[in-house]
């Protein structure tokens, strides 16, 4: 009766390995940032994606931070999770590969940069080749566009 993994399964199979990542952030409460980590992505069962990053922020501290992504076969779509030490929510995610099948934009929901409520996000993956892939991060507030605050470039390692 176990599940067998899926061709969605296979397309995170993409992120398996070590990473060098370098993000460039740009936040209303802390202006603009740079940092540079490592990433680690291993399957669990062929099911699951569990990377696992660790950084440090340009003011000296130790982040860390833990992303699942799998496909529920019932949902028809990605889902996941992301937690950092940063931070006292959990991310869940839900999303559909673009038609490129190199684009996976993946919603959330979670607090407004002003504190006041919360906002949609979007976090995205895009496979640029085997060795190199792209996170962006946007947010939406109050149904109005789309404004990019993170962008991160991975490297194998």
């Amino acid at each position: 009766m176990f599940a067998k993994p899926q061709s969605e399964h296979q397309w995170l199979d993409q992120l398996l390995g070590q990473w060098k990542l370098v993000h460039e952030c740009q936040t209303p409460e802390f202006g603009k940032s740079i940092t540079e980590g490592s990433m680690t992505c291993r399957s669990l069962g062929g099911m699951w994606l569990i990377c696992e990053s660790t950084g440090e922020s340009p003011d000296g501290d130790s982040w860390s931070s833990i992303m699942t992504l799998g496909f529920d076969v019932t949902q028809n779509q990605f889902v996941g999770t992301f937690i950092g030490s940063m931070m006292t929510n959990i991310w869940p995610y839900h999303g559909v590969l673009d038609a490129t099948g190199k684009r996976l934009p993946l919603n959330s929901e979670g607090p407004a940069f002003d504190g006041k409520g919360t906002c949609l996000y979007r976090d995205t993956i895009e496979i640029v080749d085997p060795d190199h892939w792209l996170f962006s991060s946007e947010f939406q507030s109050d149904e109005g566009p789309w404004v990019q605050f993170m962008s991160g470039k991975h490297t194998r390692s």
